[in-house]
């Protein structure tokens, strides 16, 4: 596969405007026929230069495949992307597949790892594939685990034998999805699986997780759900379970009670929009069903189309412009951070564009303002150590977003795995009423680059940010805590968690009195907080005898409160005393059964 970027490719356009505003300038004193100055020969007085500005709108890259129904070959192209990412972890490869509206017949999309694939409609049923979007576990033995990295977008699907598979794990979101048959979420042979997040999406038929450990859908339609493992989590699902942790396990809520859709790329006759979708209170069910769905869309032209090799005083040149960030598919190295400052502001990325801060900076920041959205990008340590890696608000941040919040979708933090990376805390939460829907934040457990101390990150999210509300929290192996939450009024909707198996010894992971960090703290100057269905798993294999106190600590205060908690030791490496605080049986054995709470206090 190519080697990553080291330039700007942009070859369509100025020289110029490829640059940052300091080079825009120097060039532009340099040729000042190219902004149109007053020759030296004018009696009148030279105005000040002024720096070109970038560009909005423009090609989307090599690594955008576009399809329509004529195009010739189209299942020999999926064909060639999937070989070259179907077992490319940790490579550098990055592919966003997108069709048309029309009706594609026989296809199967088989997808591997940074591969998106999306329809170009605006509603999923304006592009219809007879065939499938596939997900299988070939590469890893049968084994699901791993399949990280990639998701399916905009599409209505007639599957050839009338269920789909999407045998996926974490950073693997299904989305605004229409299957008109089942969806079957486990691999050839129902071997192991750990996923995995539905939204905005209809399944006609049944779906069938069977091996998953956990899952979450959020503001969907099914037709019926076959079983449960461990952790299935439903909020403004049609057609979901009734309510019924720990036995089996479901936990559902009626309504989300904020929600708002990732932004998405659409064809408007010739012309790429992007839209965004409004925000809805106490939702269920899609936001496609009846026609249109709500919300607004920005033309392309109001977007700086980046491209892997720009460099961040570029990205940031654009935004203090007034444009919009459309992050192609590859790697982005960051000398510096980018800074969304104004209000409105969308960052989208595709193809799991991927930010790298190379010397210890802090891959993006926003201000405290309204309606920022942050969308389908994947944030990779850099090997000196960052901070923070993505902040929303600066701190101290009290500014009230309530009418538009802030979003963070399909946004993806990792630490090592590629490569030896470190980072303090991952992901700072300072603006109030951000809406975290679905993200991984990942100290990776393997790949290169990975140890106690060579990928070290003590702690995964903080939430200083007041009504903050997380809907599918997936927060794994951090060195100390996971998640601390320290804003009032906080709400998380499914969290899945597994404390770092690396810890060389009980000394390692000594938190004071403690043994052992939790998974999920809420500070004791809290008063009011809630969870729903929230679980952490531990599987110390480097040291099997490690005892973990507990999963979940929080203030013993009338306005912290916790529905269906779990804590499950993996094979009896490592054990919890308790499951939150000092309540909760202690998990024994090695017969991987959780122990649970169903509410707290």
């Amino acid at each position: 596969m190519p080697s990553t970027p080291t330039e700007d490719h942009d070859s369509g356009r100025s020289p110029v405007a490829r640059r940052s505003v300091l080079g825009a300038m120097a060039a532009a004193a340099a040729a000042p026929g190219l902004l149109g100055l007053s020759s030296p020969a004018s009696a009148a007085p030279a105005s000040p230069v002024r720096p070109q500005a970038l560009p909005g709108g423009g090609d989307l890259g090599p690594n955008v495949i576009v399809f329509d129904p004529s195009t010739a070959g189209i299942q020999s192209r999926l064909d060639q992307v999937f070989r070259q990412q179907e077992s490319a972890q940790f490579g550098t490869g990055r592919f966003a597949l997108l069709f048309k509206p029309g009706t594609y017949n026989g296809l199967n999309a088989q997808l591997g790892f940074y591969t998106s694939i999306a329809g170009l409609g605006l509603s999923p049923d304006d592009t219809a594939i007879n065939g499938d979007v596939t997900v299988d576990a070939g590469w890893f033995n049968g084994n699901a685990t791993q399949n990280f990295w990639r998701s399916a977008e905009n599409l209505a699907l007639s599957p050839v034998n009338g269920t789909n598979r999407w045998a996926v794990a974490q950073a693997a979101p299904f989305r605004r999805m229409h299957v008109k048959g089942g969806l079957n979420l486990a691999p050839s042979g129902y071997g192991w699986a750990s996923g995995g997040y539905i939204a905005d999406s209809r399944v006609d038929g049944s779906v069938g997780p069977y091996s998953q450990q956990q899952w979450y859908t959020r503001d969907s339609s099914v037709g019926g759900w076959a079983n449960a493992v461990w952790n299935m989590v439903f909020s403004g699902v049609q057609g979901a379970p009734a309510q019924s942790f720990p036995n089996p396990p479901y936990t559902t809520l009626d309504t989300t009670p904020v929600s708002r859709e990732k932004p998405f790329l659409y064809l408007n006759g010739s012309e790429y929009r992007v839209f965004l979708p409004e925000k809805r209170t106490n939702a269920r069910g899609t936001t496609w069903g009846n026609g249109t769905p709500r919300g607004t869309s920005l033309p392309l032209t109001q977007f700086y189309v980046a491209k892997p090799g720009v460099s961040a005083a570029t990205l940031n040149a654009a935004l203090t412009q007034g444009l919009h960030l459309l992050l192609t598919p590859g790697i982005y190295h960051l000398d510096q951070p980018i800074q969304v400052n104004r209000a409105g502001t969308v960052v989208l990325g595709l193809g799991y564009a991927t930010l790298i801060p190379d010397n210890g900076v802090t891959a993006l920041r926003t201000a405290d303002v309204d309606g920022v959205r942050l969308a389908g990008f994947l944030i990779d340590a850099g090997p000196v150590n960052s901070s923070t890696l993505l902040e929303v608000g600066p701190a101290g941040a009290s500014a009230d977003h309530s009418a538009n919040p802030t979003t963070v979708q399909d946004v993806f933090v990792r630490i090592g795995g590629a490569g030896a990376g470190k980072a303090t805390t991952s992901m700072v939460i300072n603006s109030r009423h951000t809406i975290i829907d679905h993200t991984w934040v990942w100290r990776a457990d393997h790949g290169t680059g990975v140890g106690w101390e060579t990928n070290r990150a003590d702690y995964g999210i903080r939430v200083n940010g007041a009504d903050v509300l997380a809907t599918g929290l997936f927060v794994e192996h951090f060195n100390k805590y996971d998640v601390q939450w320290y804003g009032e009024r906080g709400r998380t909707i499914f969290f899945q968690n597994e404390k770092a198996y690396d810890a060389p010894n009980q000394a390692a992971i000594q938190n004071g009195g403690i043994k052992g960090y939790a998974a999920y703290k809420v500070a004791d100057s809290v008063t009011t907080h809630e969870g729903w269905g929230l679980g952490s798993y531990c599987y110390y294999n480097v040291d099997p005898t490690i005892v973990q106190h507990h999963g979940f600590a929080a203030p013993n205060k009338p306005g912290v409160k916790f529905h269906n908690l779990l804590v499950v030791s993996l094979g009896g490496n490592g054990q919890y005393e308790r499951v939150v605080n000092d309540t909760g049986s202690p998990t024994s054995g090695t017969s991987t059964v959780p122990s649970t709470v169903v509410s707290y206090p």
